[in-house]
Formats: C-alpha cells, structure tokens, sequence
C-alpha cells in the first residue's frame, strides 16, 4: 500500500503541499501582489479622480492617470523589477481612458471595471454549477506538473470541493463590487466612484484573502488523486 508522502509526490499538484489547503495556501500567496502592486494599480485612480475635482477636465484627469502610470513604469524598470503590476494598471488606464474620452463623461471611466467584476462575478459562479471552479485554475498555475495537463487538478474531489467554496468567496467579492459601484455610477458620483474603487481593490481582496485563509486553515483535507469530478 503506498504511504501518504508517496501519495503527495504522485499527485500532479506538487509534491510540497500535503493537504489540499496547504496547497492552495501556496499557490495564492504566490499570486497576490502585495502592498506595492496594490499601491501602483491604485495611484491611477487617486490622480485621475483628483485631477478631475481640481479643474473638472476629463482630458487633464486622463493625463493626470496616464503620467502616473508611465512614472511607475520608469521605476520599476530603473529598480530592475517586475512590471508586471504597472502593466496591468497601464492596460486599465488605457481601456478606461477610451471610455471617458470617447463620451466626455468622468464616470465613464469606471464603466470597464464595473463591466468586468460583472462579468467575472458571472463566470465564477458558472464555473461552481459546472465544477470547474475557477481557483482551480489559480492554483494549477505556474505548477510544472501541469505543463502537459492543465486540467489534471480535477483529478482529486478534495481540491475541487475546496475550489468550489473558495470560488463562492470570489464570486462574491466581484458583485459587492458591482453592487456598490453601479448605483454610483448612475448617478455620476466620480468621487464616490474613485473612493469605492480603491476600497474595493486591495483592502476588499485582503478581506476575500482573510476569509478563504480561514476557510483553508480549518480544512485538513489530504491531496488524494482520483477520478475527474461528475
């Protein structure tokens, strides 16, 4: 009979993790950004809604963002690290400058991001009805044991359960933030807009992070490969 640690290193999730929490415990630290990437996709936001309180110009708002962006681009080339973040915030400034350009109206700017936690919100619930929650998919990432079979981590029913509640987690943060935005972006609150923004970034997915830390804490459940889910 194989022993528990032979078991582990057969799994296709890793040989390090020997519980299915302890696992995706790894696999997220690894993918959240930490102060500074929260601070960079923030500042953006913090320019372009103060620049717009200051002379109400969309156009001086979208540059205000947009030289806010390329500065922390600069350092983080000059410093020799990652732009992985900026990159992420430039593609956002980008998109949501177009939207506010285009129309001339300030809210619009958050219409993207609103559209996309919408969207996102959608799509992790659909992916619990089919079981194919989408932390699963976070947790397979950069995990070489997938190169050849993404998917292999449907093989063991405790990793896809876990996943399931996790992605509820997830699910739920994407429509609060949609839930809060929406009505503001009605009635033209750019302020309220850009507050809620920043507060339902970074802090909001600390306290999604808390909740599923809990979740994975209490949980003790052994990485056993088996079958693909129904």
């Amino acid at each position: 009979m194989a022993t528990s640690d032979e078991i582990v290193r057969a799994s296709p999730l890793g040989a390090d993790a020997h519980t299915v929490e302890s696992l995706i415990r790894e696999r997220l630290i690894s993918a959240v950004g930490g102060p500074r990437g929260s601070i960079e996709t923030a500042l953006p936001t913090v320019a372009f809604v103060g620049a717009w309180i200051w002379r109400h110009d969309v156009k001086l708002a979208v540059t205000a963002s947009a030289v806010i962006v390329l500065v922390l681009l600069v350092v983080r080339l000059a410093t020799r690290q990652t732009p992985r973040y900026v990159l992420s915030a430039i593609f956002a400034t980008v998109i949501a400058a177009f939207f506010a350009l285009r129309s001339g109206r300030p809210e619009d700017a958050f219409l993207p991001g609103i559209l996309t936690n919408a969207a996102w919100s959608a799509v992790s619930l659909l992916s619990v009805a089919v079981r194919w929650p989408v932390i699963g998919f976070m947790v397979a990432a950069g995990d070489p044991h997938m190169a050849e079979d993404p998917t292999a981590w449907r093989r063991d029913r405790g990793l896809v359960k876990v996943c399931q509640r996790l992605t509820m987690v997830l699910a739920s943060l994407f429509a609060v933030r949609v839930l809060v935005m929406l009505p503001l972006y009605l009635a033209g609150q750019v302020t309220l807009l850009g507050v809620a923004k920043i507060a339902l970034g970074w802090p909001a997915y600390l306290c999604a992070l808390a909740i599923m830390g809990t979740m994975l804490v209490r949980g003790k459940t052994p990485l056993t490969p088996s079958d693909p889910p129904a």
